[in-house]
């Protein structure tokens, strides 16, 4: 385990959820006690997910089930990263969305207008629903020029009986019928990470991303000039590494040995404890 994280104090945390918090349905070890850390410190936070599929709401009920306890205001999906930066982009337009609840309702909050005709966006996202008929109009409204978003460039995501197409998967096959790229919103854009930044008024040279994965989690955060947290528990082993051309700023086993770093007093409060 490599501490490299005590040059600079740090104030707010990014963490990524599964393979960070969770596994599967099973809270992973220390991750509520993580949670509860930064709630009794008061450190800004936001939990960040590529699945655009769930809604704040719907990713509180699974955490609150594994026994951990995070308000929905303190999770950040790639469906609302995707809809606050359309917004930013062209506020007011319409989209032709693919997606579900997490997505649509994410865009129906930033007041854009969903429909199937004459729209400036495609928004494609990660749904259990595709079909030929979405994708079909999908193809067609980029070739009359709508511009193509995709929430996350995910190829596959976890099911029960194994691996299944995710927004990755059918983005490509839009791109290889029309010619044209999405521009993908989620990890590992640093995009990301500073809407999440911005979203809890934080700094990146005062906050960490804490991720299981080096191709999205580690290299986000390093983009968007965070330092870095790289856990054991989910994707990357430690032997993978080694193959990267960058590295995180610490690599632990998992959660809870970030947990004595959240109790670490910022300089501030250090002062303000000794006036006391």
């Amino acid at each position: 385990m490599t501490t490299a994280l005590d040059d600079h104090p740090i104030h707010s945390w990014l963490t990524d959820m599964d393979g960070v918090l969770v596994h599967e349905q099973s809270a992973l070890p220390g991750a509520s006690d993580f949670i509860a850390a930064l709630q009794r410190f008061g450190r800004p936070f936001l939990v960040l997910t590529n699945n655009s599929i769930f809604t704040p709401r719907d990713l509180r009920a699974r955490l609150s089930r594994s026994g951990i306890d995070i308000p929905e205001e303190s999770i950040w999906t790639s469906a609302m990263a995707t809809a606050r930066f359309l917004a930013e982009q062209a506020p007011g337009s319409s989209a032709y969305v693919i997606g579900e609840a997490g997505l649509t309702s994410a865009m129906h909050e930033e007041g854009f207008i969903l429909a199937d005709s004459d729209v400036e966006f495609v928004v494609l996202g990660e749904t259990r629903t595709y079909s030929f008929e979405s994708i079909t109009r999908a193809i067609r409204l980029i070739a009359k020029g709508a511009k193509f978003i995709a929430t996350n460039p995910d190829v596959s995501g976890p099911s029960a009986e194994g691996p299944m197409p995710a927004t990755g998967s059918v983005a490509a096959m839009i791109t290889a019928a029309t010619g044209i790229q999405p521009y993908y919103i989620g990890k590992p854009n640093p995009l990301m990470m500073r809407t999440a930044l911005n979203r809890i008024g934080a700094h990146s040279e005062t906050s960490v991303m804490i991720g299981d994965r080096m191709d999205t989690d580690v290299k986000s955060g390093l983009e968007a000039g965070m330092r870095s947290v790289l856990v054991l528990t989910g994707s990357t082993t430690e032997d993978e590494i080694p193959l990267y051309p960058f590295r995180p700023t610490a690599i632990m086993d998992g959660i809870a040995d970030v947990v004595p770093l959240v109790e670490q007093l910022m300089p501030s409060e250090a002062v303000e404890l000794g006036e006391d």
